[in-house]
C-alpha cells in the first residue's frame, strides 16, 4: 500500500529558509540597513524594539518592509532600512521573509515565513552611530579572497560589545561572478562571526570590480553616496573611503574593452575635493583615508593615476593616516614618503589591524595570523 503524505507533513522539508545573514550595513545615527538572503522568493520586513529589558514578545513592534517605488520588493536578497532611530542607542531586531508562491496582477499567494529566533534566544541587536561618542574601536582585514578559514582566524576575537565596526579593505573575493561566490566567500562567515550585530564597512578592491556580478556591488554593500566611495563619521574619526578601481590601464586585454576607470577616478577626485571641505570632515579630531590599492609603492597605472589625482587633495586636507591593502605584504610608510604627507599602513592579508581612538590619541596594533604583534603605533590629533 502506498502511503500518501499530507502537505503539512511535507512543508518543513520545503519551507523557506534564511541562508545568509542578516548583516548590518550603512549604520548611521538615525538609521540602519539590514540585509539577508533566502532560498526562495519572498517579501521581507524587520521588527525593531528598544533594548529595554522586556521580552520581545511583550508587545507588538513596528514593522519596516523592503519596498521600492511604493511596492514590496519580492526576491531572495532582502534589504530593509530602518529609520527614525536615536543616535548611540541599542535596539533589538528580528527579520522576516514570507515566501511568495505565485504573483498575479491582482493577487499574490504566500507560503511559509522564515525569521530569526527570539524564543529561548536573545534577539539580535544593533547600535546606531554617535558622532558625539568619545571613543572608537574598530578592526581591519583585507585580501581574504574567499578564504573563510583565514577570515575566521583573523576575526575570531571580535568583541561585538566593544568593537564599533570591522573594515573590509578590499579583495574579499577574487571575482564577483555569482551571488553565491560573494556570500559564501565572506559574507556568510562574517555574519556568523559578528556582522549580525556589529556592522562592517566595505571597501571595493580591484578584484570586486571583476566578474559578471560586479555590477551588483551596491546591492550587497549600500553606502551613503550610493557609490563605492563615501564618507562617514564615527566618534572622533571621519573616514573617507575611496575606490581606486582597477590597477592596469583601461585598454588592457584582460578587461575586454569594458574598463573605464580613468574617467571614474577623475569624477571621484571632484567628489573628494568637495568632501574634505565639509564641516563634518574638518571638525573631526582625526581623519582617516581608506583605499584598497595604495597610491604608493607601485609603478602600475591605476595607483599612479590615484596618486596624481587624490594625493594633492589629501595632502592639503590634514589626513592623519591612510589604510591600504592589495600588496599582500606589510608596509608602514612614515609621513613624507613617496609624496604622501601622512603615514600609510599597507596591511598584509595575513594580519589584522586593531584601532582605538579618543579625542586626543589614535593608536593601532597590527597582529599576525599566529597572534604575534607585528607593530604598534600611536598618533596625536593634528600630528
Amino acid at each position: 500500500m502506498v502511503m500518501m503524505l499530507s502537505a503539512s507533513f511535507l512543508s518543513p522539508l520545503s519551507a523557506i529558509k534564511i541562508i545568509s545573514g542578516p548583516y548590518l550595513q550603512n549604520v548611521g545615527e538615525t538609521e540602519s540597513t539590514i540585509i539577508w538572503r533566502t532560498d526562495k522568493d519572498a517579501t521581507a520586513w524587520v521588527e525593531i524594539a528598544p533594548d529595554d529589558g522586556r521580552h520581545f514578545y511583550a508587545c507588538e513592534h513596528p514593522r519596516t518592509y523592503a519596498t521600492d517605488l511604493g511596492r514590496a520588493v519580492i526576491g531572495t536578497v532582502h534589504k530593509v532600512t530602518v529609520k527614525g532611530l536615536q543616535p548611540g542607542t541599542t535596539y533589538r531586531y528580528r527579520v522576516f521573509s514570507e515566501e511568495v508562491l505565485e504573483q498575479k496582477p491582482h493577487h499574490v499567494s504566500y507560503g511559509d515565513v522564515a525569521s530569526t529566533k527570539v524564543y529561548r534566544k536573545s534577539p539580535l541587536t544593533l547600535r546606531t552611530r554617535s558622532a558625539g561618542k568619545d571613543t572608537l574601536d574598530f578592526m581591519m582585514v583585507n585580501d581574504i579572497h574567499g578564504d573563510n578559514e583565514l577570515l575566521s582566524d583573523l576575526l575570531k576575537d571580535v568583541d561585538k560589545k566593544k568593537t564599533d565596526f570591522v573594515l573590509f579593505n578590499g579583495d574579499m573575493v577574487s571575482f564577483m561572478n555569482t551571488e553565491d561566490q560573494v556570500f559564501e566567500g565572506f559574507v556568510n562567515g562574517a555574519s556568523k562571526l559578528f556582522a549580525s550585530e556589529t556592522p562592517f564597512y566595505m571597501v571595493r578592491g580591484n578584484h570586486e570590480t571583476r566578474g559578471n556580478g560586479a555590477k551588483e556591488f551596491m546591492r550587497y554593500f549600500p553606502t551613503p553616496t550610493g557609490k563605492p566611495y563615501y564618507t562617514f563619521r564615527s566618534g572622533p574619526v571621519c573616514f573617507v573611503v575611496l575606490d581606486g578601481g582597477e590597477d592596469k590601464p583601461d585598454n588592457d586585454i584582460e578587461y575586454s574593452r569594458t574598463s573605464f576607470f580613468d574617467d571614474y577616478r577623475r569624477d571621484e577626485a571632484d567628489w573628494l575635493r568637495e568632501t574634505v571641505a565639509s564641516d563634518e570632515f574638518r571638525s573631526a579630531p582625526f581623519k582617516i583615508a581608506v583605499i584598497h590599492v595604495p597610491p604608493v609603492n607601485t609603478s602600475w597605472h591605476g595607483p599612479i593615476q590615484t596618486k596624481e589625482l587624490f594625493l594633492p587633495i589629501l595632502n592639503e586636507a590634514g589626513i592623519d593616516l591612510m589604510l591600504c591593502g592589495h600588496l599582500h605584504k606589510h608596509f608602514f610608510n612614515e609621513a613624507g614618503t613617496d609624496g604622501a604627507a601622512f603615514p600609510i599602513l599597507i596591511n598584509s592579508n595575513n594580519d589584522i589591524a586593531t584601532f582605538h581612538a579618543d579625542a586626543g590619541t589614535l593608536s593601532l596594533t597590527v597582529t599576525s595570523r599566529d597572534g604575534k604583534t607585528r607593530m604598534s603605533r600611536s598618533f596625536t590629533s593634528g600630528q
